[in-house]
């Protein structure tokens, strides 16, 4: 049996991916989640992107889940009938009405803009690549210094470093997107410029009856959802460090220990945790990836985070697919090595976390090959990652496609579904089975085996068995 990889593959779908053989070469590469952002796409090509995923998984090993990424209140420039130019020291219109007199001017979506910024205020636009100082301010227009030039293109997000904008983070848009989110049962929505608990809450509300089957996944992008870290995770499923706002709205210098920050407080209270952006940026155009790339992916694997995403390198690259295979390769070797042991500080131990936590325990002294956890709304296969377990494989069992797919974030969790017997050990046996015939186990292997569907009413069970 290969060693199955822990870490898992996030993969944003976009015009360089949204096609059927492409997704099923993602898929086979190792691809676990695929994003679809908001920002960029409409319903009509969502569902479309939606409905290959629902085919092909009729078809793969493992399933593959969807993650839904709201576009939240951001800001961005217009459309663009060709690419501009910008060069460091020129002097450029920054636009909140759209200006035909003006073509040089750079539309920016958001009319507030003129009024929110003063002489001397910085702006920066696709990630922190083009920079800008405001001269002078009328209404409507900005007068700017070019700091760092380069080519913009058409829809760039703009960030204002250190100023928050009065915005809901659910916007009209959002709203039309979490209802289409709903309609098609997508498993997760990532929220985007989550500042404090209260935005979750917000989001839950809005999902209504459906929050019990979409987990939310709260994007970390400035200060104040640093600041509030501890109450966001506490309120989601999961947190995604969004490093490219980050990277421009703290301290590029503090951006690492920031991550650490995010991933541990996620570990400590047993939240998934998800690191995007720049991971093989330099895969847009090039065929394989630099050595900090590597090594910083290696980095997010060690800290034990349960996924990595790619963005640019899978929506819009030219080697999306050898950029899948190149995560894959790195977390195989990177697991090999012991991770920082964040899951020692979790928090709030409750019992069925101690019996998890025991069980991976067990499973690692005595060389187990797999720990096998019977589960209906997957909350134990949550706790048994929680317990991050390094030399051992976790084989969840589940009657519930919904619970099989969410659980595609979960570090080291392998889900199938079988239907659940009446008779508790009828119902190991089909799991036992399934191992054997589809992650290749072999007579004598020992397995340990948690559940609180297979002991009686209110209580759970550890075992350890051998595969027959």
């Amino acid at each position: 049996m290969s060693r199955r990889r822990c870490t898992k593959i996030i993969c944003t779908i976009g015009p360089a991916t949204a096609d059927y053989q492409t997704l099923k070469a993602l898929s086979d590469s190792g691809m676990n989640i695929v994003r679809i952002n908001m920002s960029h796409s409409d319903h009509a090509s969502a569902a479309k992107i939606i409905n290959w995923i629902k085919t092909l998984n009729r078809e793969v090993r493992d399933p593959i889940a969807v993650l839904i990424d709201t576009q939240g209140p951001e800001i961005r420039t217009g459309d663009l009938s060709h690419p501009i130019r910008l060069k460091k020291g020129q002097i450029i219109n920054v636009v909140t009405k759209k200006n035909v007199k003006d073509l040089s001017a750079v539309f920016v979506d958001n009319a507030e803009l003129a009024e929110l910024l003063e002489v001397g205020s910085r702006l920066t636009i696709d990630n922190g690549l083009l920079n800008f100082e405001v001269l002078k301010k009328a209404p409507g227009k900005l007068e700017c210094k070019v700091l760092d030039g380069g080519i913009l293109n058409s829809r760039k997000h703009v960030n204002l470093p250190g100023l928050r904008l009065a915005l809901p983070v659910i916007t009209p848009k959002d709203r039309k997107d979490i209802d289409f989110a709903i309609e098609h049962d997508v498993d997760f929505i990532a929220l985007s410029f989550v500042g404090t608990a209260n935005d979750v809450e917000e989001l839950r509300d809005a999902l209504g009856q459906k929050v019990k089957n979409i987990k939310i996944i709260a994007k970390i992008e400035d200060r104040l959802g640093v600041k509030n870290i501890e109450e966001i995770v506490h309120a989601s499923d999961g947190v995604m460090v969004a490093r490219g706002d980050l990277g421009i709205e703290t301290n590029i210098a503090e951006l690492p220990n920031i991550q650490r920050l995010i991933v541990h407080e996620t570990a400590k209270q047993g939240k998934r945790s998800i690191v995007a952006t720049h991971l093989l940026e330099s895969m847009i155009e090039n065929p394989i990836p630099t050595r900090a790339e590597v090594t910083d992916v290696a980095n997010a694997i060690y800290e034990g985070v349960d996924a990595i995403m790619l963005s640019g390198e899978t929506s819009i690259g030219k080697y999306p697919n050898r950029c899948v295979q190149q995560l894959h390769e790195i977390a195989l070797q990177s697991e090999r090595w012991p991770g920082l042991g964040f899951e020692r500080d979790l928090m709030g131990l409750s019992d069925k976390q101690h019996i998890a936590t025991n069980a991976v325990a067990l499973g690692e002294n005595i060389g187990a090959k797999g720990i096998v956890v019977i589960t209906r709304r997957g909350i134990m296969a949550d706790l048994v990652t929680n317990s991050r377990p390094q030399s051992v494989s976790v084989f969840a069992f589940t009657n519930h496609s919904q619970t099989r797919r969410r659980l595609a974030l979960n570090r080291s969790v392998q889900s199938h579904r079988i239907a659940f017997s009446r008779e508790p050990e009828k119902t190991l046996q089909r799991a036992l089975s399934i191992l054997k015939d589809r992650e290749g186990f072999v007579r004598g292997q020992k397995v340990i085996v948690i559940s609180d569907v297979l002991a009686e009413k209110n209580s759970d069970a550890i075992q350890l068995r051998s595969i027959d």
